[in-house]
């Protein structure tokens, strides 16, 4: 079994997840980069091997079981544990941050939506827990949003009150409850689950016009991927500070 701390990230060839992978890899983590698409990982993987980083480029489409069985395969023999799983991978579908209108999404984009935030982290995570289990102190981050927060977007006046985009949110919301019922099912043991809100964040999907750098977008990934002991389990934080449900 390597001694060395390995984490698994999915959708880790750009983005949150790429900035995920070089930070860890500088702490000295084994990085397992997942990716659709093994050329453009490869691509990502380079500038963190000239680093220093040991980096593995992994085959993984979250929504393809395939992929996921293969991806516990080779951490199995090539590593004997996991150390950490960051469930990064993630779609918005939805366009726009205000003129969106709950009736008219269509059940496609729902399912979409739903597959690849929800059903897909869930398959991942229950695939690799017993990797996890095996590890000195397994940690799962499910990287969610604060528009998964249903009290502030029951509530007047809160920050994201008026950002309705219902399969978006409505997925985030689902995957805080993973979190809370994992980290429910595994207390008491060395394994720690919890929710990360990045932020709004410059990458694909938060766009152009988000105020925050993918670099402080990736430290509350990172802060929850390497808390120690006495670290928190089956919360919702951003920058070390919680997030109502």
């Amino acid at each position: 079994m390597s001694e060395t701390k390995v984490a698994l990230i999915s959708g880790g060839n750009k983005g949150l997840g790429l900035e995920t992978g070089r930070q860890l890899g500088k702490m000295g983590y084994t990085i397992l980069l997942g990716s659709r698409d093994p050329l453009k990982g490869e691509a990502a993987a380079g500038p963190l091997r000239e680093e220093g980083t040991d980096v593995r480029v992994v085959r993984l489409d979250v929504t393809r079981q395939t992929d996921i069985e293969a991806a516990v395969v080779m951490i199995e023999k090539e590593f004997g544990k996991l150390d950490v799983l960051v469930n990064n991978a993630g779609v918005m579908i939805e366009k726009g941050w205000t003129k969106n209108t709950t009736s008219e999404t269509t059940l496609e984009n729902l399912r979409t939506t739903f597959d690849a935030n929800l059903f897909a982290v869930f398959a991942l995570t229950k695939a690799v827990l017993p990797l996890l289990k095996k590890s000195d102190a397994g940690r799962v981050v499910n990287v969610s949003s604060i528009l998964g927060s249903v009290s502030l977007q029951a509530t007047k006046g809160s920050p994201t009150y008026g950002t309705k985009l219902f399969a978006y949110n409505a997925s985030k919301a689902a995957l805080n409850v993973l979190t809370i019922s994992l980290a429910h099912e595994l207390q008491g043991t060395k394994i720690k689950v919890n929710s990360a809100h990045p932020g709004w964040v410059k990458t694909d999907l938060g766009g152009s016009a988000a105020p925050m750098a993918v670099s402080d977008g990736a430290k509350t990934e990172v802060e929850l991927a390497t808390l120690g002991e006495d670290g928190p389990n089956g919360g919702f934080f951003h920058n070390g500070k919680s997030i109502p449900w």
